[in-house]
């Protein structure tokens, strides 16, 4: 009798939790576009922002661009990291110690507060390395940010494939090399582009590293790597924080949202078609 109200109250908490989430998310969703559709037209998504005090008019694609190439320098700089960290952990080390080591080294870079990594990327990209407030600082700073995500889900990827096919490999002479990229990374591909595209909607819904890195109030479409940039998050907060246009900062919030929403459908789609093949 005890442990059958055990499982109804552990079913009414899930079942609890989850309307509760969920509730939440649809509410948002719901609250910013109904107060920001209003406000988004092609001149909105395709214009330049406009107006005194600047953002008050006008539109938001050089912010559209500028947090999508954010996005794109901050995945390549992160999966580079962390694909080779993950496959040197999975297949080359072989002390426990060091492999501990990267494990707490990973787990401590994930929970550093975002601003805080923004002083970082400032004090060392910016002042020391002189790269300026730009897209490859804020790139990189949002790289560093993201690579724990994909580190994690790329080794747990790794250490799920089937073995017997890697010691097949071996048992045949096949090198170490030729066997991870012509035999595993093939098999994980799916799940490691899964792992990038969830990171990059992480990146790309950031604000707090690329304050003082790399976003400007306003500038065009970034055309090299030096250049400064505009963002969605960080021209929502000068929206927002200046109380320049609320309108305008709910369409914001709305466009940066589908964004998010468009990086995550891409992720699920990657993930079931995974499992398909499987």
């Amino acid at each position: 009798m005890r442990e059958k109200i055990k499982a109804i109250l552990f079913k009414l908490w899930i079942t609890l939790s989850a309307i509760i989430v969920l509730s939440s998310v649809v509410f948002i969703f719901a609250y910013i576009t109904k107060n920001g559709i209003g406000s988004i037209n092609l001149e909105f998504i395709f214009g330049k922002p406009k107006g005194i005090p600047l953002g008050s008019e006008g539109g938001i694609f050089p912010a559209i661009a500028g947090s999508l190439l954010l996005t794109l320098i901050a995945c390549i700089f992160a999966m580079i990291l962390a694909i080779s960290t993950a496959i040197y952990v999975v297949f080359y080390c072989e002390s426990k110690k060091i492999e501990s080591m990267v494990h707490v080294i990973v787990q401590c870079m994930a929970g550093v507060p975002s601003i805080v990594l923004g002083l970082f990327g400032y004090t060392l990209l910016v002042a020391n390395l002189k790269l300026g407030r730009s897209l490859l600082s804020g790139g990189i700073t949002l790289g560093i940010m993201i690579f724990p995500f994909i580190q994690v889900r790329v080794e747990k990827t790794l250490r799920e494939i089937n073995f017997s096919l890697v010691n097949s490999s071996y048992a045949l002479g096949v090198s170490k090399s030729y066997t991870l990229f012509k035999l595993v990374l093939p098999m994980c591909r799916a799940d490691i582009v899964s792992a990038i595209t969830l990171a990059g909607g992480f990146a790309m819904g950031a604000a707090a590293p690329i304050i003082l890195t790399a976003a400007v109030i306003f500038a065009p479409t970034p055309k090299s790597l030096s250049s400064p940039v505009m963002a969605l998050p960080f021209h929502l907060y000068i929206l927002t924080g200046e109380g320049i246009s609320l309108e305008k900062s709910y369409a914001t919030a709305l466009v940066l949202i589908l964004l998010l929403f468009i990086i995550n459908i891409l992720s699920l789609a990657l993930t079931f078609r995974r499992k398909e093949l499987k």
